[in-house]
């Protein structure tokens, strides 16, 4: 037998005998698992995902009776029961009217009841409008059939002819089909800032 015939045979026990000895290895040095490790979750935590039951990230889009086109986004929202309204959090609501006419809406939370026809925003409530207005409050109220509803509390921010504020805020139409106008009543206080035109 020449020599490489022997490095050949040689080389054919002693590559397997190594590898059992690497496996042996990581046998001996490898730790045991722990099959009654528990879950990374605190026991609240869980009991708490399992009873409050709730969606990430939904999204809606539909249209309101009237054909105005809505739709509403949010981080988590959770369904209602035993006559407690359904709830999201961190809203983000957009409403285009037939007439073109586009109002959004932001919250940290929004409360809907279907039978009371109502949407509750509550917490740094943005109100903003396509034709200049941008408001915030801490409660906005609106039905969930149209653009319709009112702020009970105090409102600030801007309009197309100025700053204001005012104790309180109602907004809707007329009658079917006209614009979205907007009242401020308790108290209202408007700093008139004139547009300046360049010649």
């Amino acid at each position: 037998m020449d020599r490489y015939s022997r490095m050949v045979a040689f080389f054919k026990v002693l590559l397997p005998l190594l590898a059992l000895a690497i496996l042996a290895t990581l046998f001996l040095i490898s730790r045991g698992v722990n099959l009654e490790a528990k879950i990374p979750f605190a026991e609240n935590e869980v009991a708490d995902r399992m009873r409050n039951q709730q969606i990430t990230a939904p999204f809606y889009s539909g249209a309101a009776e009237n054909g105005d086109a809505i739709t509403v986004r949010a981080k988590f929202a959770r369904p209602g029961s035993n006559g407690a309204p359904a709830v999201a959090e961190v809203v983000h609501a957009k409403m285009t009217r037939t007439d073109g006419d586009i109002m959004t809406l932001d919250a940290d939370i929004a409360r809907l009841d279907v039978e009371e026809d109502m949407a509750t925003f509550t917490g740094n409530v943005l109100f903003e409008t396509s034709n200049g207005f941008s408001l915030r409050t801490e409660v906005l109220n609106s039905s969930l059939r149209g653009a319709a509803g009112s702020a009970p509390g105090p409102v600030a921010g801007n309009g197309p002819f100025g700053t204001l504020d005012a104790g309180q805020m109602e907004f809707g139409a007329k009658s079917e089909g006209e614009p979205v106008h907007l009242l401020f009543k308790q108290g209202v206080k408007l700093v008139y800032q004139p547009k300046i035109t360049e010649d």
